[in-house]
């Protein structure tokens, strides 16, 4: 079946279960994750720098995947893991670099030239050529990472599943995560930019650009080729004025700090250490 074929039975399932008894609706379903595990189709499509567009059928379709598997053992070598979901399959095929133990949840697509250490990917989330999924960082279900990223240890991409409207976790080609940093609910990191270590973004974070003679805020995406570091900023509560955190863009990545260089080295540019 096409996409075209799919979306529908995918969309009148999700809006009413009982139809997941019909076998050609099942079969969609299969199918759908299918494609995702394929990289044919993706959760999210980019129209043009920083606008992407959400397919809220495929995530409805990963959504009753799951009501659909049942429970089951899956041994991999002396280990032995009981879910729902199986891993990927094939991963030479695909071109794929996955060192133990690091996981990789079927219907989760990985362009060739990615490597995942021992980290985590899970359904519907697609990984792009020449990035690095470094140890225990995680790609949340159905986030979207571009080309020749870094996802530096510990970071922590998350998942956006419902509502299926919803923009998933974005992190654009050429981006630099730093270790410990967290990407959550539904964010956009534009093209280049350079996350670093420890910082929490969320879709309320206050992300303001120190760079000029008065602050620049922005909420629920990072500008292309920002370099972000953790900040903090005072607020008044009825009990006192407190720290609250917040991220601050300190300046532009230089055209001299490649995609491949450590984040050290793009944030001495600054005069920052993290």
């Amino acid at each position: 079946m096409e996409p075209s074929e799919l979306r529908p039975r995918i969309e009148s399932a999700f809006a009413d279960r009982n139809l997941l008894s019909d076998p050609e609706v099942r079969a969609a379903v299969h199918e759908t994750i299918r494609l995702l595990d394929t990289g044919a189709i993706r959760v999210a499509t980019q129209d043009a720098p920083g606008k992407w567009t959400t397919h809220a059928w495929v995530k409805q379709a990963v959504l009753l995947y799951f009501g659909l598997s049942p429970m089951q053992k899956l041994p991999v070598g002396p280990f032995e893991f009981y879910d729902k979901i199986p891993l990927k399959q094939d991963l030479d095929k695909f071109g794929v670099r996955v060192v133990p133990p690091g996981t990789v949840r079927y219907g989760a697509f990985l362009e060739p030239g990615a490597i995942v250490m021992p980290g985590y990917v899970n359904i519907g989330a697609y990984v792009g050529a020449g990035t690095m999924v470094d140890t225990w960082a995680t790609v949340g279900s159905c986030a979207q990472i571009g080309k020749d990223c870094h996802l530096s240890g510990g970071v922590g991409i998350g998942g956006v599943l419902e509502p299926p409207g919803a923009q998933p976790v974005i992190v654009e080609d050429g981006c630099f995560i730093g270790s410990r940093a967290i990407v959550v609910e539904g964010m956009l990191i534009e093209k280049e930019a350079v996350i670093g270590a420890g910082v929490s973004l969320t879709s309320s974070t206050p992300i303001i650009d120190v760079t000029g003679k008065e602050p620049v805020e922005y909420r629920g995406r990072v500008p292309s080729r920002s370099v972000v570091v953790p900040g903090m900023r005072t607020k008044e509560f009825p009990a006192g004025s407190y720290q609250i955190a917040c991220a601050l863009i300190i300046g532009q990545r230089k055209e001299s700090t490649d995609r491949k260089t450590s984040l050290n080295a793009a944030l001495r540019d600054f005069g920052v250490a993290l």
